[in-house]
C-alpha cells in the first residue's frame, strides 16, 4: 500500500478558521485571512467545539492510493461524500498483483493455498485474453485480492467521519491501515482541523461498540494515545 497526499487546500486550518470568523464579521473572507493566525485558529476551534463543523468542509484533500485490494476500494467508495477515480479493470490489462491478508501470510499452509488460487486466477485470466476474450469480460475471473489504484478527494468533514469509522479496531484491517496512513498525512498540513481526529473513542471520547477489551477503549477518563497503539 502506498498513500500520498497529492493536493490540498492551501493552509487548510487558516481557510477553515477564516470561514468560521466570516459568519460573524462584516469583512469578506479575503480580508479576514489577513488577520493574525492565532485568531483564525481560535475561531476554528471554538466553532468546531460547538458542533458547527460545516466550516471545515472548505478544506479539501486529494490522495493517490496504490496497491490496495479491490475488497478495500469497495469499502472505501461506500463513503459517498467524496470523489473517486479508480483504475479500470475494463481498460487496463492487469499484471499479477494482489494483497495477501496477514492472517493468511502467518499460516504457511494457508498461504500456499491462497497463492495457488491467485496463480490459477491470473493464468486463466490471461488465457482468456489470448483467446480473444475482451479484457472487460476476462476480468470476471479476477479475485477481490487484485490490487487497484484509486484517486480519492474528500473535504475535512467527510474525512473526520471516515476516520471515526475506519480507524476503529472494528474496521476491516486493510481499510483501517489506509485510514491511518491518510490521517498521518493530513495531520501534517492541517494539524488544527485534525487535532482530535481518529476513531470515535479519540474524536468524541466514546466507543460506539462499547468494547472494553479494545486497546483504544477510553479508561479512567483518559483518551487513548494513538501514537502508542499498534494499528494492525
Amino acid at each position: 500500500m502506498r498513500v500520498k497526499l497529492v493536493a490540498h487546500t492551501p493552509d487548510p486550518d487558516a481557510i477553515a478558521g477564516a470561514a468560521a470568523r466570516s459568519c460573524r464579521s462584516k469583512k469578506p473572507v479575503d480580508e479576514i485571512l489577513k488577520e493574525e493566525r492565532d485568531k483564525l485558529l481560535h475561531s476554528l476551534e471554538v466553532c468546531v467545539e460547538r458542533g458547527h463543523e460545516s466550516v471545515i468542509e472548505h478544506a479539501s484533500f486529494t490522495f493517490s492510493v496504490e496497491g490496495v485490494s479491490r475488497a478495500c476500494t469497495h469499502e472505501l467508495v461506500r463513503h459517498r461524500i467524496a470523489s473517486y477515480s479508480q483504475q479500470s479493470q475494463r481498460a487496463v490489462k492487469l499484471e499479477k498483483n494482489y494483497v495477501v491478508p496477514p492472517t493468511v501470510s502467518r499460516d504457511k499452509e494457508a498461504e500456499k493455498i491462497f497463492i495457488a488460487a491467485m496463480d490459477a486466477a491470473w493464468r486463466d485470466y490471461l488465457t482468456l485474453i489470448e483467446r480473444g476474450i475482451p479484457v472487460e469480460d476476462a476480468r470476471y475471473l479476477l479475485p477481490n485480492a487484485a490490487t487497484a489504484n484509486i484517486v480519492v478527494t474528500m473535504n475535512a468533514r467527510a474525512l473526520m467521519n471516515f476516520f471515526k469509522l475506519r480507524c476503529c479496531t472494528h474496521a476491516q484491517w486493510e481499510i483501517r491501515e489506509l485510514a491511518y496512513e491518510m490521517l498521518k498525512l493530513v495531520k501534517k498540513v492541517a494539524p488544527k482541523i485534525f487535532e482530535k481526529a481518529g476513531p470515535s473513542c479519540v474524536a468524541v471520547g466514546k466507543c460506539p461498540e462499547n468494547d472494553e477489551l479494545c486497546p483504544l477503549y477510553p479508561k479512567g477518563g483518559k483518551k487513548p494515545d494513538l501514537d502508542k497503539i499498534v494499528q494492525r
